[in-house]
């Protein structure tokens, strides 16, 4: 369905059900280069269990198009926005990694607006390692295959993925690749610039931080750092997981998800 505001219409993906405004809302927002479709699974989970599911692509992400916004606070005003077009009083947020950050933001800006806040591979702050921003910039390729080789946990760069005959590390190569030129460079500059500390203590509904053990992007501790400075907040590790968690123990993240949401 359609989303947004004039200056920078979208895309959201719905779950395989017709979205309504009577439905509680859940809103999954994705990483730094990637769309909606990291979010497949539990899109369809809590669309099919009667939840009115918006699963956006970003500004010049995926099927939304214009711009790329430049900073973290810059995409959370507009998602707020998408809420106000659609007259979404309150919503749950669930974020992945850049999408964390932004979702982090939206509740420590609108408390009103948010009912709920899960926050997958995040941190206070999230920096980028300077060869990373470099690659981005300047040779995309090399820095899809960088962040394949440190965003997946043991089992996924060896090629293990929870779907039958589906390559973990290829798949995310794949998905950001088509992203568009600079995208994911400006993405990456935006965490790298972002800090979310003084959000996280402004945040005052319920919250889930979700940690991959073996997330070398935004280390366990960084993520146990995020959960002590939210009150109210429960963390779940994934024991065999790194950055991309959400895709490489689909069962064990949706669970989590699933149990906070349903609390």
């Amino acid at each position: 369905m359609r989303i947004g505001v004039p200056s920078h219409p979208g895309f959201a993906a719905t779950g395989g059900r017709p979205w309504s405004r009577a439905a509680e809302t859940i809103v999954f927002v994705h990483g730094a280069g990637m769309d909606h479709t990291v979010w497949s699974l539990p899109a369809r989970h809590f669309a099919h269990a009667g939840r009115a599911v918006l699963a956006p692509d970003l500004p010049g992400h995926g099927r939304s198009g214009g711009a790329a916004l430049g900073d973290i606070g810059a995409m959370a005003d507009w998602l707020i926005a998408c809420l106000d077009g659609l007259e979404v009083a309150r919503a749950a947020l669930v974020g992945h990694s850049m999408g964390a950050l932004l979702a982090l933001e939206a509740a420590s800006r609108r408390p009103e607006r948010i009912a709920r806040l899960a926050l997958f591979g995040a941190a206070p702050r999230m920096p980028v390692h300077p060869s990373l921003l470099g690659a981005a910039r300047d040779d995309p390729a090399r820095a899809h295959a960088m962040i394949a080789g440190w965003g997946h946990g043991r089992r996924g760069r060896i090629g293990g993925h929870p779907g039958p005959g589906l390559w973990a590390r290829g798949g995310t190569v794949t998905l950001l690749a088509r992203a568009g030129t600079g995208v994911l460079a400006g993405d990456l500059a935006a965490c790298n610039g972002y800090d979310g500390a003084a959000a996280a203590a402004r945040v005052r509904c319920p919250t889930l931080v979700v940690i991959g053990a073996e997330d070398r992007m935004t280390p366990p501790r960084e993520g146990r750092a995020l959960a002590k400075g939210i009150a109210d907040a429960r963390l779940v590790e994934v024991p065999r997981a790194g950055h991309m968690m959400v895709v490489e123990d689909s069962d064990v993240t949706l669970d989590a998800l699933r149990g906070f949401m349903l609390a």
